[in-house]
């Protein structure tokens, strides 16, 4: 079991993708985001999102990321967060989102 205070170390924060790439050097494929996460900064994540989303729909999208993880070098990019979404059938994720526009770098709580 996880304690509360484990839990509270987590930071999960809202964030607005700024650009969407093709990650050609990925295993699986992959997108290469930038999303800016207000006064936590810009970051950078890899998400295997590519089957349900195209990179056009993610640019002003708002997502839910894990922003405490150290960086994580993934082929010859390093990504700073973990982007979060549900994992449904066939591995498919289905990003997880505020259910209206909210500011950026707002925690989950």
């Amino acid at each position: 079991m996880l304690t509360w205070q484990e839990f509270e170390k987590v930071e999960m924060r809202v964030g607005t993708v700024l650009e969407a790439r093709d990650f050609p050097g990925a295993r699986n494929p992959a997108y290469q985001l930038v999303i800016d996460f207000g006064e936590h900064g810009v970051k950078k994540s890899s998400a295997q999102i590519t089957d349900l989303y195209q990179k056009e729909e993610l640019v002003g999208r708002q997502v839910i990321a894990v922003v405490n993880f150290p960086p994580k070098q993934i082929a010859t990019f390093f990504s700073e967060c973990l982007v979060l979404g549900l994992v449904g059938e066939n591995r498919s994720i289905f990003l997880l989102q505020p259910d209206q526009p909210v500011p950026n770098g707002l925690r989950v709580a």
